[in-house]
């Protein structure tokens, strides 16, 4: 099969911020045999060449110079299960959200805390997507990659991809590799996991909850918190929650006492970046463009209507700059600027 890209590739609809975009050339990967052709298109055009999954975690700027991919690959496969895990093989191009409504309809309980994340399966080892207390790397067996230079295929062990908190080994090298397939085992010993605050507070979920309720009760948590995409453009949370150690945290508390963190070690902290910029006053502010703080959410940067790349950039570090003015620290955004 031959991959067939497309000039004045139109982006528009290829990102959850609404970002008006276009590339130099674009297309869509359908299927693992496309993959020599698509090879070949790389070199012909000579050109920086960038992976997309759902565009929910970037930020793309009006014109691309460059070939756009779309990984559309697909597929759940079910490996060989052990006495302790669900093995399953699933395509980069799957929606992540539509993996967890599988998992937990086929019995398979584990991946409930990550329900609603937007993005592709493919994305999820890159950014180890994580929420309410868990993260992907914890049920990722193998990420199987093609390098579209050499056409090398390499797949990766868990320790090779250099998880950490939403980085990994793909993240730091330029999002390449290209993912074609992740590997996950979910245990089969299964318990509830609802420590953090707003599980803990929702009525109706406790210890004895199964998964099903648990993967409602975050589903109707993050579908009240953050604004469906589809009716007003954003990425999810922008900011990453910021790590500060022991003496810094001491030194902070003693001039906001109210200040949200929670310890990872004894010697670390993880704060609220949506706490530092609510604090400093930014929740649904702007800087005069289309581009602001959420009114409701203010780790959610918005698209009012005809934003730029520019426009959210400024905003992300006006407010950047301000909260570490305010507090001496440095958050950074989370989506991907191409």
């Amino acid at each position: 099969m031959t991959f067939l890209p497309q000039k004045n590739f139109d982006l528009t609809t290829h990102n959850t911020f609404k970002l008006q975009s276009k590339a130099a050339y674009g297309g869509y990967l359908e299927s693992e045999e496309q993959i020599p052709s698509l090879i070949n298109t790389i070199k012909e055009l000579n050109l920086p060449y960038y992976i997309l999954g759902s565009g929910s975690n970037v930020i793309l700027r009006e014109q691309i110079n460059g070939l756009v991919i779309i990984n559309h690959l697909s597929g759940i496969e079910h490996l060989e299960h052990t006495d302790e895990h669900y093995r399953l093989r699933i395509g980069a191009g799957e929606l992540w959200h539509k993996l967890v409504l599988y998992t937990i309809a086929h019995d398979m309980p584990g991946l409930e805390n990550l329900a609603l994340i937007p993005g592709t399966v493919g994305a999820a080892p890159v950014q180890n997507i994580g929420a309410y207390g868990k993260d992907v790397s914890a049920f990722i067996e193998s990420v199987e990659t093609v390098d579209l230079e050499t056409g090398v295929h390499k797949i990766f062990s868990k320790d090779e991809c250099q998880f950490s908190y939403r980085e990994s080994y793909f993240k730091a090298h330029g999002y390449k590799p290209m993912i074609s397939h992740v590997g996950i085992a979910i245990p089969k010993e299964w318990r509830p996991d609802i420590n953090y605050a707003d599980l803990l507070k929702y009525v109706g979920i406790s210890e004895t909850s199964d998964a099903r309720a648990i993967m409602n009760a975050v589903i109707d948590i993050r579908t009240q918190k953050l604004p469906d995409p589809a009716l007003c453009g954003n990425a999810g949370s922008f900011f990453l929650n910021p790590y500060v150690d022991r003496e810094k945290f001491e030194a902070i508390i003693k001039d906001f006492p109210e200040i949200k963190a929670y310890p990872i070690n004894e010697n670390t902290y993880k704060v609220a970046a949506a706490w530092l910029i609510e604090a400093a006053g930014w929740k649904g502010k702007s800087l005069g463009t289309p581009a602001a703080v959420h009114e409701n959410h203010a780790l959610v940067l918005v698209n009012k209507g005809g934003a730029t790349a520019s426009d959210i950039l400024e905003l992300s570090d006006a407010i950047s700059t301000d909260i570490y003015k305010k507090f001496g620290i440095k958050i950074e955004p989370e989506p991907r600027i191409i």
